[in-house]
């Protein structure tokens, strides 16, 4: 699983529609795949933030670094780490229902495998936790999202068997989901952040 694993994550950067046909036509278990991807990638900007906001500490210009205590900085991970699964949960319901009401390919353990390839970028764009400058972490974010668009546009036509035209009135629709999601998440973490410096 793993070699299969590390095929497919350098192959979404390097051919991404070639790979989408490689992960559509996977036969192993999906649901066992999807939930060991997410457990896995969603440690990743935990255990990034968790070190940079406690062993280098925060800052807004870079010049000036503020530590957070390792106690206050480990329940913001723990926090950080279940919005993180809830939300690609909830992005893997919403594809679901969505890719259910066009008639696709719809299964959720299918959805759940392409939500997490598709969020594989947001994911490795938490590595910039261990130099947690805000305007950098912005930088990187948006990139990343950026390229998980471009990877949801490409993907959903050749992973759920759908005409390019349909694939893009699904992509869309998610893509409006998952704004509304972004906004969630973001006005979250701002309340737990909020709570652990006060």
């Amino acid at each position: 699983m793993y070699t299969r694993h590390q095929k497919h994550f350098w192959g979404l950067f390097s051919a991404p529609r070639d790979e989408w046909k490689s992960i559509r036509d996977e036969k192993s278990d999906l649901t066992q795949f999807g939930l060991t991807r997410l457990i896995f990638f969603a440690t990743v900007p935990t255990i990034a933030f968790l070190i940079g906001i406690s062993q280098v500490g925060w800052s807004l210009s870079g010049t000036e670094f503020h530590k957070v205590a390792i106690n206050y900085a480990f329940l913001m991970a723990v926090a950080f780490y279940l919005l993180i699964v809830v939300a690609t949960l909830l992005m893997t319901y919403v594809t679901y229902t969505i890719a259910s009401a066009f008639r696709t390919e719809a299964r959720f353990e299918r959805c759940l495998v392409f939500v997490t390839y598709t969020a594989t970028p947001m994911y490795m764009a938490g590595l910039v936790g261990f130099v947690p400058i805000v305007w950098l972490c912005i930088i990187v974010l948006m990139a990343a999202v950026i390229y998980s668009l471009y990877l949801l546009y490409v993907g959903i036509p050749i992973y759920m068997n759908i005409p390019e035209g349909k694939g893009f009135i699904v992509a869309t629709s998610i893509i409006s989901a998952g704004l509304c999601m972004m906004v969630c998440f973001n006005v979250a973490t701002v309340v737990i952040w909020s709570m652990m410096i006060a």
